[in-house]
């Protein structure tokens, strides 16, 4: 009985939340193939115009790595009609911001201007697509950017290669192996013709979506739309190729040796499913309860409780084709990560052996709805999760249905996704260590 009532005040919570919650939006094709997403929000005078071309690190060539993300810096450099060095100028003196960040699926351009400012940032990233100057003196330039940006991010921040150490074991053959940043070698040797060639390639009307959230009339912005944008020539469709990776069927063992720390970190990470998959969305409900926030069953156990560890977590890092499930922890005093690592598994066991508990189980789905009614908060994460979903996904409709499924994903779920995945034998065990210190037992 009481599970029931329990059951039935989530589904009023779910009904309360989905009504305030959602998300009205019109969309609709140019004839360059550009899909157009218009979502109106009247309640503040700004306004976010944003572009995802659907490219990332993924579509590189093995020997021609860094490319993606190296356009994310590239096409901020000018266009035919934008002068070089002028494009923060404009978007500044017009009391805008505007960023773009890249990932191993997608490259994301956006602007965010006061509403009476939507035609500039119409103009400004149609430049992009359609007029950009990819030239040798833009390419040396971000080169240097880049190589800055690897120096401090990666290279001599602490614990900074992880990711792309887990990568390189996970995937053997597909194009998620190697870092987003690249290679800098690569990036060296490639010629001013490798860097148009991407461009024409990948930077195209068709393989991208144009979202335009906030205060705006709708007609009006139609018509810009199809002024600026409508005249750009569609590109050839982009073939993506299909990279598949045999299951994990025993423990992968590595060391890592990094100058920069002192404290030795156990990673152990498992290969999952693609982010569009149930399973990733389960995969969330787990990390979060093994450790988003000071309740969570391995800080609380770990770091507050026993005091193992001077760090704990669990994330899961979903992607277009796979996903990346990762555990890892510092020790505390004598601790060894060996340590860590039983008291880990020992969690992971319980999970995969006893349904969560009635009030854990509450409290996931508070927290997902939480973080539902935030990621939609603003029409930046708006515009963001509504390119996301559409370019991504496939399901423009998951920003208004997504916390269905979260509320329909029971504990018995939980349990039964932690033994499909999180296994001994489907992981990598990396020991992350300072030069020159060796595995602890």
């Amino acid at each position: 009985m009481k599970k029931s009532i329990m059951v039935l005040s989530s589904a009023l919570m779910l009904g309360g939340v989905a009504t305030a919650q959602k998300i009205a939006f019109e969309e609709y094709d140019l004839d360059n193939g550009m899909h157009v997403i218009l979502h109106h929000d009247p309640t503040a005078p700004v306004v976010i115009t944003s572009v995802m071309y659907h490219v990332g690190s993924k579509d590189e060539n093995p020997d021609k790595t860094g490319f993606a993300h190296f356009f994310e810096h590239l096409l901020f450099e000018g266009t035919a009609n934008i002068k070089r060095g002028e494009w923060f100028k404009i978007v500044s003196s017009n009391g805008g911001i505007n960023n773009a960040n890249t990932s191993d699926d997608r490259t994301y351009y956006y602007e965010v201007f006061p509403s009476n400012n939507l035609e500039l940032a119409l103009w400004m990233e149609s430049e992009r697509l359609m007029h950009p100057v990819i030239n040798q003196i833009g390419v040396n330039t971000q080169n240097g950017v880049i190589k800055e940006e690897k120096s401090s991010r990666y290279d001599n921040r602490p614990y900074g290669k992880i990711i792309n150490v887990v990568k390189e074991h996970l995937f053997t053959n597909h194009p998620y192996r190697w870092s987003t940043i690249g290679s800098m070698e690569h990036l060296d040797t490639a010629t001013l013709e490798d860097f148009q060639a991407f461009n024409k390639k990948f930077y195209t009307p068709n393989n991208a979506v144009l979202v335009v959230a906030g205060d705006f009339e709708s007609k009006k912005t139609k018509e810009w739309i199809q002024k600026y944008f409508g005249p750009i020539e569609k590109g050839e469709k982009v073939k993506k190729q299909v990279f598949t990776e045999e299951p994990i069927t025993q423990t992968i063992k590595a060391t890592y040796h990094d100058p920069n720390i002192k404290i030795p970190m156990i990673v152990a990470a498992y290969r999952t499913p693609s982010m569009k998959t149930r399973d990733a969305v389960v995969l969330d409900f787990i990390s979060a309860y093994l450790s988003d926030g000071k309740s969570s069953k391995l800080y609380k156990k770990m770091v507050d409780q026993k005091q193992t560890a001077l760090q704990i977590g669990a994330v899961n890092l979903s992607e277009e084709d796979y996903g990346m499930y990762i555990l890892y922890g510092l020790p505390m005093g004598v601790n060894t990560t060996a340590d860590l690592l039983k008291e880990i598994d020992e969690e992971i066991i319980k999970i995969q052996t006893d349904l969560i508990s009635d009030k854990d189980y509450q409290k996931l789905l508070n927290q997902f709805e939480n973080q539902y009614v935030n990621n939609n908060s603003n029409v930046e994460g708006i515009a963001e999760n509504l390119a996301k979903y559409y370019l991504l996904y496939g399901d423009i409709h998951l920003i208004n249905n997504e916390i269905k499924t979260y509320h329909s994903i029971t504990q018995e779920e939980i349990r039964t996704v932690a033994q499909k995945y999180l296994n001994p034998n489907q992981r990598l065990l990396l020991d992350y260590l300072p030069t020159a210190e060796t595995p602890q037992k």
